[in-house]
C-alpha cells in the first residue's frame, strides 16, 4: 500500500478553488430542476475530494471512499434532523452545508460522482495526478 504523503498539490487545489466557484454559481443563480438539485449534488463529492487531494496524496480509492463514506454521513444526518435536533434550524450556513432535507437521490448522486473520480483519475497518467509545490 502506498504512503500516504501531506503537503500542498497545485493541481487538485486548483480543481478544488473552481468547484467551490461553480458551486457557488449553482447556489446563487441555479433555480432549476436540474442542475441545482442534481449537478451540486454530484459535483460536491469531486470538490471534497479535491480538497482532500489538495494536502494528502493517498491513494484514489481508498480517498474516493472516504470521501464517498462522508457524504453519505452527512446525507444520514439529514434523516435524524441533526439541525433540528441541535437547535440550527434557522441557521442559514447551517442548512447550506449540513443540507436539511434527507433525499436517496443525494446519495445516487455522491455515488456518481465518486464514480466520476475513479474514472478521471484511472484514465490520468500516473505522473499528472500530483504536482506538489
Amino acid at each position: 500500500m502506498k504512503k500516504i504523503q501531506f503537503g500542498f498539490f497545485k493541481t487538485y487545489f486548483e480543481a478544488a478553488i473552481l468547484l467551490f466557484f461553480t458551486e457557488l454559481l449553482i447556489a446563487r443563480f441555479a433555480h432549476d430542476s436540474i442542475i441545482r438539485p442534481y449537478g451540486g449534488d454530484l459535483l460536491v463529492v469531486v470538490l471534497i475530494y479535491c480538497s482532500v487531494k489538495s494536502f494528502v496524496n493517498m491513494p484514489v480509492a481508498p480517498a474516493t471512499l472516504a470521501v464517498l463514506l462522508f457524504a453519505y454521513a452527512v446525507e444520514i444526518t439529514q434523516y435524524f434532523h441533526l439541525i433540528r435536533r441541535l437547535g440550527w434550524e434557522h441557521s442559514t450556513l447551517a442548512c447550506q452545508v449540513l443540507g436539511s432535507s434527507f433525499s436517496f437521490a443525494d446519495m445516487l448522486l455522491y455515488t456518481i460522482g465518486a464514480m466520476l473520480i475513479i474514472t478521471v483519475e484511472n484514465i490520468r497518467p500516473a505522473g499528472k495526478r500530483v504536482s506538489k509545490v
